[in-house]
C-alpha cells in the first residue's frame, strides 16, 4: 500500500512540475550513464537544428510577404497617380 501511494504521489510532483508529460533530465533520477547522455544531447541537438531551420524558413517567408505587400503598394500608388487629372 505505502508503495502504491508513493507513486502517486511521484505522479502528482512530475504532473505538477511538468503539465506536457516530457521527460524531465535529472529531475528526479539523474542518468549515470554517459552513452546516455551523449545520445539524449545528439537528440536534442537534431530538435534545436530542425526548430532553427523552421524558424529561418518562417523568417524568409514573412520577409517575402513584406516584399510582396510593398510591391502591390507601390503598384497601387502609382495607378492612383496617374489616374488623377494633373494641374
Amino acid at each position: 500500500m505505502a508503495e502504491d501511494s508513493s507513486k502517486d504521489l511521484f505522479d502528482y510532483f512530475q504532473k505538477m512540475w511538468n503539465p506536457t508529460s516530457f521527460p524531465l533530465p535529472g529531475m528526479f533520477a539523474p542518468t549515470l550513464n554517459p552513452e546516455e547522455i551523449d545520445k539524449k544531447i545528439a537528440e536534442l541537438t537534431a530538435v534545436e537544428n530542425w526548430l532553427k531551420m523552421n524558424l529561418t524558413f518562417l523568417q524568409m517567408t514573412i520577409k517575402t510577404l513584406e516584399m510582396q505587400r510593398s510591391a502591390l503598394q507601390a503598384l497601387h500608388d502609382t495607378a492612383q497617380d496617374k489616374g488623377s487629372p494633373k494641374r
